[in-house]
Order: C-alpha cells, then structure tokens, then sequence
C-alpha cells in the first residue's frame, strides 16, 4: 500500500479537500485484494461499497474541520480482534460469533477516521507461531509461497506486505506480533503489556497478551501505537505506566545487547547467524557499542512457555470460550492445549518463583544496555517441513521470541536481510516495559542505515 500513514497525517488538509484520494485508496486496496485471494490473509472482507460509503462520510466531516489524523486510510485487524458487525472466529468457525461493539483499540482507529476493510487469518486461537494452523487455509511468506508467513497473526502481517492495506493490528503472546514481520519484510511493534488495552481481544494468555501493529515503516508504528495506547480502565489487564521514555534514538551512541556467536541458535542454517552478524555491524555503524549478554536468562524464560504451566492459563482461558474437546479445534490445536493437564498448581506456582528469579537476571542486562538485539527467528521453514512436524518447528520458531513479554519487555521487530533463498529475515529490538519511544527511536535509525549498507547475502559469498 504505498498509502503513508504518517504521510496522511501530515497531508490531512489536502485528503479533506480532494475527496478521491482515499476512495482511490479503498479501491486500491480491493482490487488487490480480490486479485490475490490465493493468499489466505482474509477471513472475512467488508463489503466494498460498505468501506466507500464509510469513507465518503469521514471525508464529508472532515470538510467540516474535525480532525481524522488517519483519514480513509485502510487497515485489517486479526481476527480473534472484535470488530463491530463483523465475524469474530479466532479461526474457529464454531465458535464464530458478531459483536456489537468493537475492540477499544478498532474504536481509536476508526475514530481517527482509518477504514477497516476485514477480518485477517491467524493460527487458531492464536495457538502458533506459523500461520499454518487455520481451517482457513495456511498463509505463506509473500517472499516465496513456499516458506510459512509466520504467526499467529500471519494474515495481518501478509496482507500489509502484499500492499492490501497500510496497517494492521495483530497479538502477540510468545512473538505472534514479530516473526511475520521478520517473515514479511515489514516492520512489526510489539507495545509494553498493558500500554495498549486488550479489551475486545479474545484471550490467549491474558497475563501477557497484547495487541500488536504491523506496519510498512516505524513511523508508521509509532503513528498508530500514539493513536491506540492509553490506560483503559474498562480492561483489567491494562496498565499505569511507571514512567515513559520518550528518547527518540537522536543521542549519537547507545549501547545494544547482542548474542555471543558460539551460542547463536539457527537450527541447521548458519547463513542466518551471518545475516544476524551483520545486522550488528550495522548496529555498530549507527552509533552502537556491542555488548555481549548472557542468552541464558532470556532462553530459560522461553522455555516456560512452551514447556511451562503457561499453556493451561491458554487452556483456561479457551475452555472458558467453547467446549474444547467438541471436535471444533484442529487437532494440533487440541494437542497443544491437552498438554495442560499435566501441570498442577504447585507446578505453576513454582515456574512464577522461577520466572521472578530470570526477570530480575534480565533486569541486571538491561542495568548495562539500552536494548537487546536478537534475531526475530532463527530460520524459516517451509509450509511442507511444518506440516510433518508442527509442534516442535513451531517451539524453535519461538527461541527468540517466546520470553518478551514473561519478562515484560517491549519489542520492535524491523526488517534486515535475505537469505539466498529469497526470504527475508529480520531482527527484534528489545527493551524493559515503557521504553518503547527510546525503543522505536533506534529502530527508526536502524531503518534509516538501509540505504547505505549491502544487506543480500550472495551464496557463497
């Protein structure tokens, strides 16, 4: 979409007074849409002349001078996100329900005057990290439709990549709001838990649940998170920050955390360790001091999501929405899910004491960094090799990702190489809850240093 959100807000006066320019956006995005349906992203579409007659009313009150900073910008939302008069199905059309009210971050959108056209796919209850666990069908890389797209939220990522819309709101829980980014070649902003409200957002994990923006550039994130944020006191889950840095990354050196090369993880493909190794020196080039870290605090925290009790607060929290041994749920679904029996309170109890323990050896990281630079996935993997062996792909996929928000940590996830196979690979940026600002500040200079460094690793080469 080569629609800029940030481009629209600053061009707002000029949107208002010639009409066609965002009903030309929205049929844009349509034709595309219609053109690519192969791609699986969309699980349900707005009727088209339903998004033309919305936008020529924001138009119409946008003559009048009310403000719509995000005037007829189109935009998806995943689609266990509620959306007023649209389907919500988690990927699960038993469980398919429409709500009368919108998600609080859908309402911020639309009263901003962006255009939902839909409903995009996602792993089935945001249970994955591939994009290929929906009836819906699998969504893959639209760098090559062979390699998965990443998930959960794989069609929102799939459908900014492809140019279908300028936005979209995705989750993320253990990383489904930054491996389709590192997949897609676009940027993915994973907010502090709790800085965005969750309410209208059928739960995952609760606890750690946040939804997530995918975005073509960083300042379109950071346009779209200063629209969507905000205590909500209607959501329990929704959080005061404590304090907000609002650093923009213009201070001329900063220090960033990076793996040791003897304890990178790539699951039998080395090329994308020196894809990570070059996305360091770049880190370097922009103002950065590499510091060493010890992955272990951060790699134990992993491991309790997808080998820790965590998984039963996923199963009550989806037991407490449908009966999850109806038949309804594909059957890796119900795998992942079963294993929740085999955790008990005392279990649980122990792995928070654990988890408290790992939170207070990352903060002493943090107390000598100002972000961590991590891969936002090891390797890709085909939708063919997924397939075979869903599970335990899905758990590596998660090795840098799954322990974020245990560890309460924000994150932006930013596009940096490609393989030689042709798909891109990204990095995440990580950083302590409300450092987001000083977080997206030195991802928008990383950005920035594209244009002047070689990022295509050739073979061989």
């Amino acid at each position: 979409m080569s629609q800029s959100v940030a481009r629209s807000r600053t061009n707002h006066e000029t949107i208002a007074r010639n009409s066609s320019l965002p009903l030309e956006a929205i049929e844009t995005a349509y034709d595309r849409i219609e053109a690519e349906r192969d791609r699986n992203c969309w699980i349900y579409l707005r009727p088209r002349e339903e998004a033309l007659e919305a936008c020529r009313k924001l138009v119409a009150r946008a003559r009048t001078g009310e403000n719509l900073p995000l005037l007829g910008i189109p935009f998806g939302v995943k689609d266990n996100i509620d959306v007023e008069g649209m389907p919500t199905t988690a990927a699960c059309p038993a469980f398919s329900y429409t709500p009368w009210h919108s998600a609080h971050s859908v309402e911020r959108l639309t009263a901003a005057g962006a255009i939902c056209l839909g409903k995009t796919n996602l792993d089935q209850f945001a249970t994955g990290l591939s994009g290929a666990r929906s009836p819906y069908g699998p969504c893959a890389s639209v760098a090559d439709a062979r390699y998965i797209a990443g998930g959960s939220s794989s069609g929102s990522a799939v459908a900014v990549a492809a140019g279908h819309v300028a936005f979209a709101l995705g989750t993320d829980t253990g990383g489904s709001g930054r491996i389709p980014a590192g997949f897609n070649n676009i940027v993915g902003i994973k907010p502090t838990v709790g800085l965005v409200s969750s309410r209208g957002l059928v739960p995952n994990c609760p606890t750690i649940d946040c939804v997530s923006v995918f975005c073509n550039t960083v300042s379109d994130g950071e346009a779209i998170l200063e629209i969507i944020e905000g205590f909500d006191f209607e959501d329990p889950y929704s959080r005061l920050p404590r304090a907000f840095s609002f650093a923009s990354g213009a201070v001329p050196s900063f220090r960033f955390g990076r793996i040791a090369a003897a304890d990178l993880e790539c699951f039998g493909m080395p090329e994308c360790g020196e894809l990570y190794e070059r996305a360091c020196e770049r880190f370097t080039q922009i103002g950065g001091t590499a510091i060493e870290v010890d992955f272990a605090p951060f790699r134990q925290a992993g491991e309790l999501m997808f080998s820790g009790p965590w998984v039963a607060e996923r199963h009550s929290a989806i037991a407490s929405l449908m009966d999850i041994d109806s038949g309804s749920l594909l059957d890796v679904t119900r795998t992942v899910l079963g294993s929740a029996a085999g955790y008990s309170a005392i279990d649980t109890f122990g792995a928070i004491h654990r988890l408290h323990r790992l939170r207070r050896d990352a903060e002493a990281i943090f107390a000598g960094i100002d972000a961590l630079v991590v891969p936002t996935a090891p390797r890709p993997f085909t939708l063919e090799e997924m397939d075979r062996d869903p599970i335990t792909l899905n758990n590596r996929l998660g090795y840098y990702s799954y322990f974020a928000n245990l560890l309460d940590l924000c994150g932006v996830a930013v596009p940096n190489a490609t393989l030689p196979n042709g798909m891109p690979m990204g990095v995440t940026l990580l950083a302590p809850a409300w450092h987001d600002r000083a977080l997206i500040g030195l991802a928008r200079r990383f950005e920035a240093s594209a244009g002047r460094a070689a990022f295509e690793l050739k073979s061989g080469g």
